[in-house]
């Protein structure tokens, strides 16, 4: 990735036109627009849960549409084979040779939508391609542009075909979140706005490729302390070590979020990272990832005790004092 040019001023100016225009279509979701800006600008990858029908597609697609580079949707479904996913070799009369065709995971964003309703093979097929931004068929590997993005949606598990996602899949998103229902002001405006249009129509991108890839430069130069990047590596020793979580966060998970809390700091419009960063994201970035016992699952009123453990793990580990 070339050093970027952007100033700060500039920075802001971009993001918030890309914010402007997922606005067009996301009513009342300032946190869901700022969380994926942040994982655009992070580099890493989305995964919004919810019930049907409350705008995951829609958040996706969004940010797909404000952006000038090639999106490609993968609708999941149980019939979905890991050759759709990333592509196959095909045997050529004319060469006399296998050639590859490349398959629908070769775009900048990926729109994985309803994740969960293809089996955990064809799941599996992400699994490099998030990690490592290639594919590998019949022993040859084929990198993936540049950059790489996949928002995925799924439904809640609870709900009728679905399968769950394997801890190693979820593992490879920086971060999971949730639409939630809109309030009655915005579901209102959609009701007035929606009647006779698709308001994704009338997004245009608002930033190029080369665009994207200064966006990315800069939230990466942002400054981390020492002392900061101890207390990222505190909190995640922490989960690892907690008597009510049989696993914890992974080495993975404490560099997305550090890697997140810089994209945060730039969007707040700072050149360094503070603690408040890092605990404000501590939750979306470990949650998916974390497992508790069974006893702890048990043996609380809540179905989740994830969220709580996170909010005593980041109440009880001494917050640094950091020098710029």
């Amino acid at each position: 990735m070339p050093e970027t040019t952007m100033t700060p001023d500039e920075f802001r100016a971009t993001t918030n036109r890309i914010a402007d225009a997922v606005r067009q279509v996301i009513d009342g979701k300032e946190h869901a627009i700022r969380s994926a800006l942040v994982v655009l600008l992070a580099e890493g990858h989305l995964l919004v849960e919810d019930v049907p029908g409350v705008g995951k597609t829609m958040l996706a697609r969004a940010l797909a549409a404000s952006i000038d580079a090639e999106v490609r949707r993968i609708q999941f479904t149980p019939d979905l084979l890991p050759g759709d996913v990333t592509g196959v070799s095909v045997y050529s009369p004319a060469n006399r040779e296998f050639e590859f065709t490349p398959g629908a995971v070769f775009a900048n964003v990926v729109i994985a939508d309803e994740i969960n309703r293809s089996s955990p093979k064809t799941q599996s097929a992400l699994l490099e391609a998030m990690e490592e931004r290639q594919v590998s068929v019949d022993g040859r590997s084929h990198p993936l542009p540049d950059p790489f993005l996949v928002i995925a949606t799924q439904n809640p598990l609870e709900m009728d075909g679905t399968y769950a996602l394997p801890e190693a899949q979820l593992d490879r998103f920086m971060m999971r979140m949730s639409m939630g229902y809109p309030d009655a002001d915005a579901e209102v405006l959609m009701l007035r706005q929606r009647d006779t249009q698709n308001p994704l129509l009338g997004i245009r991108p608002v930033v190029t490729l080369d665009g994207v890839a200064q966006l990315i430069d800069f939230a990466h130069r942002v400054h981390v302390a020492p002392v900061i990047e101890q207390y990222a590596v505190s909190l995640a020793r922490a989960t690892r070590e907690h008597p009510d979580l049989r696993l914890g966060a992974s080495p993975r998970a404490t560099l997305q979020l550090v890697r997140a809390a810089k994209a945060w700091a730039a969007l707040q419009g700072r050149e360094f990272v503070i603690p408040d960063d890092i605990s404000g994201l501590a939750r979306s970035i470990f949650a998916h990832r974390l497992v508790p016992t069974r006893h702890a699952a048990a043996g609380r009123r809540s179905a989740n005790p994830v969220p709580r453990i996170i909010d005593q793990i980041v109440q009880s580990v001494a917050v640094p004092v950091a020098d710029r």
